[in-house]
């Protein structure tokens, strides 16, 4: 047998395998979603209301920052019992915009108060220990610029308190601009995959799950006795929430209360989150995993936190098979097709219909079936491959470096069939992964036509799903690119430039 296919194809079969894992872990989630989820039933009023501080961290949001502060202090709760915090980094007119926010509802009898720090740092989770020094709250929410809580928020959580033994509460991301665009429709499904079925599943079935960094509300002691907000992972509220858990705090999941925030609409922005979220979930892989494995929890638990944390790493295995998928059929060219019967497409199988079932069962479980399953699905399988090279690049970089600068994603209060937002002042930098998305393109571009020529059906709609996600991707990036050449806008830097002032931040690792 000649050399390349003995190196090849067991690394093929290798990454399809693993692959393959993940999908029936995802099954899995099905499984324990169907078979344990039910409504909670609501809790009776506290005879005493607890005082709330409600936190609000900001950087440079002059778009949405009033519109959120605004819904907060008119949330349905005492007077003398809710404490607002503004943890206002900002550099830009949002300073400006927010303290005459602030002025007003102080005027009106709110307790809002805006802290205002010069140096960013440990950024989001250096903002939230900041502010929880001087806060007065027994329990602490939070909300991040984007969202726009209901009136009634708090009287829906609150309530769940009254069991000491619940360390925090998390409520579902909705969402306000789902139908702006085929991208945000996309991210809507995607979300909603998590938070339908995952975080149901994982809450009805006993295992770990995690905060989510904002629309939800944390006992301070849980906070505390957990060691506190730290910085060095980008995802400080997942690292939090499973260091509260390992120390015996309850989680709850809300699924009927629904938080509406706004979805990026550009793919720049999109990638950043997504690079942002797959790098501080490998940091936190790192950090906790030793420390989960050996903890005194059920085996059940040790495994879902297992995947839960490493799912990232599909990313780099997605874009290993992208490049072997064509030469290993070739590899086999002329041999019986009962190997792609029998192995390879069953692979396949457990490591894509997981993934449909379980989108279709997130857009079917509530009764408002926003999207049309069979023209949406294939453009989400798509988008999850096309994010591999971006996502690859943050796995890589949080396998080997702690923290990193926390770079937002912009948001520009759009909301309606609106495309005044090109002009608006922030954008998501534009980095070189796209050139990668498109050689990749085109490589498969290839691949999919010598398939077609030499008549390997089985091959075709799978290397389609390939060149469809990397394609898309690779022109949302380069149109994003050409208008970043033209407009006039404030760059957000790319991680790892240091502080907001241009300085080294001592504590933080710079990756890109």
């Amino acid at each position: 047998m000649p050399l390349l296919p003995d190196l090849l194809l067991p690394l093929y079969y290798g990454t399809l395998l693993l692959l393959a894992a993940f999908g029936c872990h995802r099954a899995l989630l099905l499984v324990l979603y169907l078979r344990y989820w039910r409504r909670l039933e609501t809790p009776p009023d506290p005879q005493t209301l607890p005082v709330v501080t409600v936190q609000l961290p900001l950087y440079n949001e002059m778009y949405v920052a009033t519109r959120l502060l605004d819904a907060v202090c008119e949330l349905d709760y005492p007077r003398d019992r809710l404490e607002i915090q503004v943890l206002d980094d900002s550099d830009d007119e949002t300073c400006e915009l927010l303290q005459l926010a602030v002025e007003k509802w102080r005027a009106r009898g709110v307790d809002v108060r805006r802290l205002h720090r010069t140096k960013r740092i440990g950024f989001k989770a250096g903002a939230l220990a900041a502010g929880l020094e001087s806060a007065r709250g027994e329990l602490i929410a939070v909300f991040d610029a984007d969202f726009v809580p209901a009136t009634t928020f708090l009287r829906k959580t609150v309530p769940w308190f009254q069991d000491e033994g619940v360390g925090m509460v998390q409520a579902r991301w909705d969402h306000l601009n789902r139908g702006f665009s085929l991208l945000t429709r996309i991210q809507a499904v995607l979300l909603d995959g998590h938070f339908r079925i995952e975080h149901a599943a994982r809450f009805a079935s006993g295992r770990f799950f995690n905060f989510n960094g904002t629309a939800g509300v944390w006992r301070r002691r849980a906070i505390e006795t957990a060691g506190g907000w730290q910085h060095d992972t980008l995802t400080e509220d997942l690292d939090l929430s499973y260091r509260a858990q390992l120390h015996g705090w309850r989680f709850l999941y809300l699924a009927e209360l629904g938080v509406p925030a706004e979805l990026p609409v550009d793919i720049a922005g999109f990638k950043s989150q997504q690079y942002r979220w797959a790098k501080g979930s490998v940091q936190t892989a790192r950090k906790l995993l030793g420390r989960i494995l050996r903890a005194r929890v059920p085996r059940k638990k040790k495994i879902e936190a297992f995947f839960h944390l490493t799912t990232n790493f599909a990313y780099p295995l997605m874009v290993l098979l992208s490049v072997l998928i064509f030469p290993a059929v070739l590899a086999r060219q002329g041999n019986s097709e009962w190997m792609l019967l029998v192995i390879d497409l069953p692979l396949f199988l457990a490591a894509t219909l997981s993934v449909v079932a379980y989108y279709s069962l997130s857009q079917l479980v509530f009764d408002d079936r926003e999207e049309k399953l069979l023209r949406i699905l294939p453009a989400v399988l798509a988008l999850g491959i096309g994010l591999s090279v971006n996502n690859s690049r943050a796995v890589l970089s949080g396998l080997i470096r702690n923290g990193g600068t926390f770079v937002r994603t912009p948001k520009y209060r759009v909301v309606g069939p609106d495309t005044s937002w090109r002009n608006k002042k922030y954008r998501a930098e534009v980095d070189g992964t796209f050139v990668l998305e498109g050689l990749l393109s085109l490589y498969l571009v290839v691949c999919l036509g010598l398939a077609i020529y030499q008549a390997m059906w089985l091959a075709v709609p799978f290397l389609y799903l390939f060149v469809q996600g990397y394609g898309y991707v690779f022109l949302q990036s380069v149109s994003a690119w050409a208008r970043s050449r033209r407009g006039r806008y404030q760059a957000l830097r790319p991680l790892g430039l240091g502080a907001a002032d241009g300085t080294a931040l001592p504590s933080e690792d710079s990756d890109r």
